[in-house]
C-alpha cells in the first residue's frame, strides 16, 4: 500500500493547490476549461456510480448468494480497489471544480459543494487507510474461530448466530467486528451522502 499512499497524497496536494491557488496552473482557456469540467463529470459520476452499485446493490447480491467466508474473502479483495477508486475520483473532482470556482471567489453555495466532496474523499481515504485493514484483519481471525466450529461455508449469518450463543469467544469476535465494520458502512454512507448533494448540485446546473 506504499505506492497507494504517495499517490493519494500527491493528489490530495495537488487538489489543494488546485483550490487555493488555480492561477498557479496556467490561464482559463476556454479548451482547458471544457477538459477540466469533462474530467470532473467523468471522476464523479464514475464515483457516484461506483459507491451506488457497491453500497446498494452488488454487496447485498454477494451476500445473500455466496458462502460467506467466500463473500468475505471477495470483499477484503474488492473493498480497497474500491476505496481507492472512489478516492482518486474524488480528489480529480475536488481538483477540477476547485481550478472552475476558486475558493476566494467563489459562492457560499460553490464553497459547500467543495465542502461536500472534500468530505467524500475523507471519507473514502478513512475506509482504506483505516477501517477496512481493520474489518479485513478481525474477518480473519473470525474465519479461523468459525473453521474450528465448522460453519462459515453456509450462505447467511444463522449457523454463526447459533454458534455464538455457546462460544463466548465467537460472539466477543462477532461485537468487534461488528463494530468495526459499522463505522466502516457509516464512513462509505457518508461518503455517498457527500456525493448525492453534488449531484443534486449539478443536476440544479443542468438545462435540458
Amino acid at each position: 500500500m506504499g505506492w497507494m499512499t504517495r499517490f493519494l497524497t500527491a493528489i490530495a496536494f495537488l487538489a489543494v493547490g488546485v483550490i487555493f491557488s488555480p492561477e498557479t496552473f496556467g490561464s482559463k482557456s476556454a479548451k482547458i476549461t471544457t477538459f477540466v469540467r469533462l474530467a470532473h463529470l467523468l471522476c464523479f459520476s464514475t464515483a457516484w456510480g461506483a459507491a451506488l452499485w457497491v453500497t446498494f446493490i452488488g454487496g447485498i447480491i454477494m451476500f445473500k448468494n455466496l458462502p460467506r467466508h467466500q463473500f468475505g474473502n471477495l470483499q477484503s479483495k474488492m473493498f480497497p480497489a474500491y476505496f481507492m477508486m472512489v478516492g482518486i475520483c474524488c480528489a480529480v473532482s475536488v481538483g477540477c471544480f476547485g481550478y472552475t470556482h476558486p475558493w476566494k471567489s467563489s459562492a457560499t453555495a460553490e464553497k459547500y459543494q467543495l465542502g461536500f466532496l472534500v468530505a467524500a474523499f475523507v471519507f473514502n481515504l478513512t475506509n482504506l487507510f483505516v477501517f477496512t485493514p481493520m474489518t479485513i484483519e478481525m474477518m480473519k481471525q473470525r474465519h479461523k474461530i468459525e473453521r474450528e466450529s465448522n460453519i462459515g461455508e453456509e450462505v447467511g449469518w444463522t449457523k454463526n448466530q447459533e454458534v455464538a450463543k455457546v462460544n463466548p469467544k465467537l460472539a466477543s469476535m462477532n461485537k468487534k467486528f461488528g463494530m468495526i465494520h459499522g463505522l466502516s458502512s457509516l464512513a462509505n454512507i457518508m461518503s455517498f451522502g457527500s456525493l448525492a448533494m453534488h449531484s443534486w448540485y449539478l443536476a440544479g446546473k443542468l438545462d435540458l
